[in-house]
């Protein structure tokens, strides 16, 4: 039997919808929280200090901006984050819907506002940092419950390496033993490891010892990015996912590279093991697939390839290669 074609909704019925998402995006307060939640996603009550208002005044805000398709729900373990709904092309308020993120994004945060995004984001990085420096000597045997180096970084190296073939200077974020970094001394001429916790920035020491053409920095991503060259390549394997703001930290990768260079990131696809919040210092429980290319994307990078590993203990991991787009 052939399958019925979609009624297109009454004309009543579009201008409901429309009225809706007008109404979620016709407020100053509300058009500056979907900036914020352009920097990441956020509990309510990260909201309010961010905006400094009142949980009850938020909870109303959100409610509205989900009711217009604005905004939507997700759960991290025991928490409850907000984030920008992606523009759906299929709604009638799709291509609006887009240039409105898109407005937003490339316009400046009110100061005082982005004042108070910037402690709640420090305060995230905090116990990310905390958690390392505690927990340097058991991160491997952590890490493997997730996915294991080996289970990856094969993928990941020949990826990188077909998207920039040619590249001199690469920077890897959080290179956690070093282990990638001496595949990445091997094609680049000059390859910097970027940690915040100075344990593991040690055990990586170790490893890339006997390449003079590495060097280790301490400091947070992306806070340090304004004090390192551009390059060729930036890697982010198995960190995005420990980051407090992971399309912050993109649009950095974005700024980071040179005109034509290449974003690799190997992460976790989105998952339901709580417990890696508390065993392995994970922020997020991995990624949609739809949401990386759609961070990447509003920071100037086009995905280039993808490839998803096999599933282990119950997570997937993917591996995905984004350029830098060329100024025209």
């Amino acid at each position: 039997m052939t399958a019925l074609a979609a009624t297109p909704p009454a004309l009543p019925d579009i201008t409901d919808h429309l009225a809706g998402f007008l109404k979620a995006a016709g407020d100053p307060l509300r058009l500056q929280v979907l900036q914020v939640l352009g920097q990441s996603s956020f509990g309510v009550l990260e909201l309010c200090d961010i905006m400094a208002m009142k949980q009850s005044g938020m909870s109303h805000h959100l409610k509205v901006l989900a009711r217009g398709g604005l905004v939507e729900k997700r759960r991290e373990g025991n928490s409850i984050f907000y984030r920008r709904r992606l523009p759906q092309a299929e709604n009638v308020e799709g291509a609006i819907h887009s240039a409105l993120l898109d407005e937003l994004d490339d316009g400046a945060l009110d100061d005082a506002v982005a004042a108070r995004l910037e402690q709640v984001q420090q305060q995230r990085a905090e116990q990310s940092r905390v958690f390392f420096a505690r927990h340097a000597e058991q991160h491997d045997a952590q890490q493997e419950l997730i996915a294991d180096y080996e289970q990856y970084a094969e993928q990941a190296c020949e990826l990188l390496l077909r998207a920039c073939p040619e590249g001199k200077r690469a920077l890897e974020i959080g290179p956690g033993d070093g282990r990638f970094l001496c595949e990445l001394a091997g094609h680049f001429e000059q390859v910097t490891g970027l940690d915040n916790a100075q344990a593991m920035l040690e055990r990586a020491r170790k490893t890339v010892a006997k390449r003079s053409n590495v060097q280790l920095i301490l400091g947070d991503w992306p806070d340090s990015a304004r004090t390192l060259p551009t390059v060729d390549a930036v890697v982010l394997n198995m960190v995005l996912h420990h980051l407090p703001a992971p399309a912050s930290a993109l649009r950095a990768a974005s700024r980071q590279l040179n005109d034509g260079g290449t974003l690799l990131i190997t992460d976790l696809c989105h998952h339901d093991q709580h417990w890696a919040h508390e065993a392995c210092g994970d922020f997020w429980l991995g990624f949609e697939e739809a949401d990386l290319v759609d961070w990447a994307g509003r920071a100037g990078l086009a995905l280039q390839e993808s490839q998803f590993l096999a599933l282990r203990n119950g997570f997937q991991v993917q591996v995905r290669t984004f350029r830098k787009q060329l100024k025209v």
